[in-house]
């Protein structure tokens, strides 16, 4: 049974100052997210009240190193619910609970109080490379067979870095957690004895076996890593605890407002789309270009190793993904650092509009920082076959092209392993929704009817679906998120352009499979 918090207050309005302002079931949805934290607050009928974010404060102090100040991650997600709340003027007494999303692939090391002892490693941080490998040549087809995800730079071979090259700090380690059930703890004054992990993030994990929701024995054994360091795994809507006296005087929030787990980020995204039936798709195109399917089957990728199969937030459906790691974080790197920062983003789509040339439009490879699907770590980006002719609109047609045919191999690996799997529809968040130059490529590259949703908050509203769920709101999660969400402009894949996407796709998978030869060559 699904805890439900006390009773609460069932008028049809709530007051601030006497003045009435918003119905009183209220629900809380945070993202701590790569750019930075963003918290929604949304009515029981999915109506947002108030959003507000803070920018994230990445430390980059050398290549390949990407961390956070999980302290930074806290003070940005009281600050935004104390404006949401400020915005919205919401009696906080209304609020029925809250739940925390957060980057998937990185880990936090706890000490024994709950506390913080190693700074966010990011998903982003490429430090732990040679445990990738080390993984993969020791147990690489059992770690991809039972968590559902290859070792890539994920928690496994990040935990390994810790335990090998910072053996000071991994004995201090308790638990190691993510950014949001790291600040959920700290909301709750949670020590590590009570430290979790949802079920969503296992297929990054390393040393689960994702079918039976429990850490494996024999892979901690193989990789000497101590179980007790392993934090329990609870469903993304379990209740873990109730914002304590102190933080709810930080955040404005009132004191044993309920918890509940969350998710990570992509699995919000998901949900926040609607992805709750057999053949939806989502594209998460935000820093990281996401492509997911929805099944009622667990399918590691033991044939092309290029897709992830992780748990969706509604028990017994998966969601086999693969991603490119900077997808849009290149769009911005283009428009910053190559054109200093001259154009915006949608007239740079403007000048890619025209697809009269593509035939001979130049390959970009999108993968700047290694690929993730397959792993890849070496690969690098690059243009290739570019001449003279090439305009600012070519080479970010390309770029955009880019993502579109890497999602194309991920269809194909999915047909591998599910031959008669239907793609439906493909449903687009994120910031690259507002691209119809970027949506109609993904169609004709896919050939594949892609959505966009006029009502979608993304990962935050599936947080706060979540939390509505966690604390009895709502009966049915899967019911509620269809009502919540409103499709958009769909577009359709061009037949005519069948034959020429084929083509393109063949010849991208060749490129990209010299390019790694060469990237590993001796």
């Amino acid at each position: 049974m699904r805890p439900r918090p006390a009773a609460l207050n069932r008028a049809s309005l709530s007051t601030f100052d006497g003045v009435p302002v918003c119905p009183v079931r209220l629900l809380l949805g945070i993202d701590i997210g790569t750019q930075g934290t963003k918290t929604a607050l949304y009515a029981e009928d999915g109506a947002c009240l108030a959003e507000r974010f803070c920018a994230s404060q990445p430390h980059r102090p050398a290549s390949g190193v990407v961390e956070e100040n999980p302290e930074t991650q806290l003070t940005s997600v009281l600050q935004t619910i104390r404006e949401c709340l400020a915005q919205s003027r919401a009696d906080p007494a209304a609020v029925a609970g809250l739940a925390i999303v957060g980057q998937m692939a990185g880990v936090i090391g706890i000490g024994a109080d709950g506390r913080a002892v190693t700074p966010y490693d990011s998903w982003l941080d490429t430090r732990c490379g040679a445990y990738v490998e080390k993984m993969r040549a020791l147990a690489g087809d059992e770690v991809l067979a039972k968590t559902g995800n290859a070792p890539s730079f994920n928690h496994g071979p990040k935990k390994l870095w810790w335990k090998h090259e910072r053996p000071a700090d991994y004995a201090r380690v308790r638990a190691f957690v993510q950014p949001a059930a790291y600040i959920a703890m700290r909301l709750c004054n949670l020590d590590a004895a009570r430290a979790f992990i949802d079920y969503t993030y296992l297929h990054f994990s390393g040393f689960a076996d994702n079918r039976r929701l429990a850490w494996d024995e024999g892979l901690c054994r193989s990789f000497e890593i101590d179980p007790a360091k392993l934090p329990a795994i609870v469903a993304p809507h379990s209740m873990v605890g109730h914002v304590s006296d102190l933080m709810a005087r930080e955040c404005g929030l009132r004191a044993d407002t309920p918890v509940v787990a969350g998710c990570g980020d992509t699995a919000a995204s998901f949900l926040a789309c609607g992805a709750t039936d057999e053949g939806v798709c989502v594209d998460v195109a935000g820093t990281a270009s996401v492509f997911a399917a929805t099944t009622r089957k667990f399918v590691p990728d033991t044939k092309s190793h290029t897709l992830g199969c992780g748990r969706s937030v509604l028990a017994g459906w998966w969601h086999p993904y693969a991603y490119v790691n900077g997808g849009g974080q290149n769009l911005e790197w283009f428009r910053r650092a190559i054109l200093g920062e001259q154009r915006t983003l949608d007239e740079l789509g403007a000048e890619a509009s025209d697809d009269s040339h593509d035939e001979g439009l130049p390959f970009f490879v999108p993968h700047l920082g290694g690929r993730v699907s397959p792993a890849w770590p070496g690969l690098r980006g690059s243009w290739v076959g570019l001449s003279w002719d090439a305009s600012v609109g070519t080479m970010f047609r390309a770029m955009l092209e880019g993502v579109a045919l890497e999602y194309a191999l991920y269809q194909r690996a999915l047909r591998l392993l599910l031959p008669r799997f239907e793609l439906r529809e493909v449903r687009v968040t994120g910031g690259g929704e507002r691209s119809p130059v970027w949506n109609q490529l993904k169609a004709d590259r896919l050939q594949a009817r892609v959505v966009g949703l006029t009502r979608c908050g993304g990962a935050p509203m599936g947080a706060a679906l979540l939390a509505g769920y966690g604390t009895g709101v709502f009966p049915d999660l899967a019911e509620v998120a269809k009502k919540w969400i409103e499709l958009g402009r769909a577009f359709e894949p061009d037949p005519a352009k069948a034959a020429l996407s084929e083509h393109r796709i063949q010849r991208y998978a060749a490129l990209l499979d010299k390019l790694h030869a060469w990237t590993v060559a001796p």
